[in-house]
């Protein structure tokens, strides 16, 4: 029998997110001078800091290469930040291989066909609200919210409230004085 949505999410010890479409809307704006820019979900960025606050770890693999990434990725302390991957599934398997973590602990959420490979590979496969409709076989979960408006915090809580640790996290950290 195939395991639930839920007993999926209780394995998970490492999510990894694509950026264009997933940690951002998918607009890459470039200036007349060149400089590109991309817009964060706020509430994303703290979704990812409460599933490292409950000990899972986090990382970022990515077709493009960005100054605007890295610097993201270091201000939410992201653990592994994997850019100009266009080849997803060899990446990941090194980055699994080097935490010494299985596939069926990881989670990854992408919303684009260079994000198969990936989302084959692993225990929780997600994608955001507009994920390509080329996705829906191969995910296991899809988010409420567009990519760069709250997916990835969906997943988070998702994640959290499987593990029991969405409860304690609210409470230790906003519901105290």
């Amino acid at each position: 029998m195939p395991l639930s949505i839920v007993e999926r999410a209780r394995r998970i010890r490492l999510v990894v997110f694509d950026v264009d479409g997933v940690l951002s809307d998918g607009a890459i704006v470039i200036s007349a001078s060149g400089e590109l820019f991309k817009s964060f979900n706020v509430k994303d960025g703290l979704g990812i800091k409460l599933l490292q606050q409950a000990g899972i770890r986090t990382a970022i693999l990515t077709g493009r290469t960005s100054e605007i990434v890295a610097r993201r990725a270091a201000e939410l302390g992201i653990e592994r930040v994997e850019q100009g991957q266009l080849k997803k599934g060899p990446a990941l398997r090194a980055m699994l291989e080097q935490f010494g973590i299985e596939p069926e602990a990881v989670a990854y959420m992408g919303d684009d066909l260079p994000d198969l490979p990936a989302m084959r590979m692993v225990g929780l496969a997600a994608r955001p609200a507009d994920g390509h409709a080329a996705l829906e076989p191969y995910v296991h979960w899809t988010a409420p919210h567009a990519g760069g408006h709250g997916a990835v915090r969906d997943f988070a809580e998702l994640i959290l409230t499987a593990q029991h640790q969405w409860q304690r996290l609210l409470e230790s950290h906003y519901l105290s004085d």
